[in-house]
């Protein structure tokens, strides 16, 4: 009797430990932390026919385009903007000398440019120029960059795949936080064509994974909101456990900082 009464104490005793255990979160598996997942500073917006952006939406931190560009005045927000140099110093290294063609456009500058290319296509949208509302440019994240010889041409397709910059951005632009965002044969996917020139910042550590799973901005938005309803659905709660990583304290840096913005936290809403 006295054994089984030192057992029960014992397990008594342990009742603290077994009710933390069960208060403990559900682990977080996916490869990107859930922080960036909420994509409160917005370098995981979506715009296309079926997201559209509000007509009046443009975003709050556009700076002015100091990169190699084209004449004219460009804006992009201030990551893509930073990550954009470091970008075009290491082409310059490599010896592939890129120019911004294209950055930030308005609602009113898409509508126009949408309809003008109707007009010349006799009604058809032939899936270059994006709906207004659904433009990536008008993210603020979104550019054109073309190499020398392409910046004379009128128009722009898909040959300039071919060009060693075109290659070049292919192969190292998730390195800065960009990724291709038209991709080669997804246009079914994304609704529009194939655009080897065009850049979309989402920031270092999406830009990796959709780089390293050759996933679209969109298959890649579809995979992870299910993953959230997966991570809830399993007993989890996605916005408790953010909720708590806000509030525990600040970790200690021993590494570096990829300084692009991934760790910022914000009420920005796109």
């Amino acid at each position: 009797m006295r054994k089984l009464l030192c057992l029960l104490l014992a397990l008594f005793s342990l009742c603290p430990l077994f009710a933390l255990a069960e208060d403990e979160p559900l682990p977080w598996d996916y490869a990107i932390d859930p922080l960036t997942l909420r994509n409160l500073n917005g370098y995981l917006t979506l715009a296309n026919r079926d997201h559209l952006l509000a007509s009046a939406y443009a975003p709050s931190d556009l700076v002015n385009v100091t990169a190699r560009h084209v004449s004219g005045r460009f804006q992009l927000r201030q990551a893509a903007h930073d990550a954009l140099l470091a970008m075009f110093a290491a082409a310059d290294a490599d010896g592939c000398t890129l120019y911004v063609k294209s950055a930030y456009r308005s609602y009113q500058t898409q509508n126009t440019m949408y309809y003008n290319r109707l007009k010349a296509n006799n009604g058809k949208d032939d899936g270059w120029v994006s709906y207004p509302g659904a433009s990536d440019h008008q993210t603020g994240l979104g550019l054109d960059i073309l190499n020398y010889a392409w910046t004379q041409k009128s128009g722009m397709n898909a040959e300039f795949a071919n060009t060693k910059e075109a290659q070049w951005m292919a192969a190292h632009c998730h390195e800065y936080g960009f990724v291709i965002r038209y991709q080669q044969d997804k246009q079914e996917i994304t609704g529009i064509n194939f655009e080897p020139w065009h850049l979309r910042y989402v920031g270092p550590s999406c830009a990796a994974y959709m780089y390293e799973n050759n996933l679209s901005l969109e298959e890649f938005t579809l995979e992870w909101q299910a993953y959230i309803a997966n991570y809830n659905a399993r007993g989890g709660n996605y916005e408790e456990y953010c909720k708590a990583l806000t509030t525990l304290p600040d970790p200690v840096v021993t590494g570096s900082y990829d300084g692009q913005g991934d760790g910022e936290m914000s009420f920005f809403q796109p």
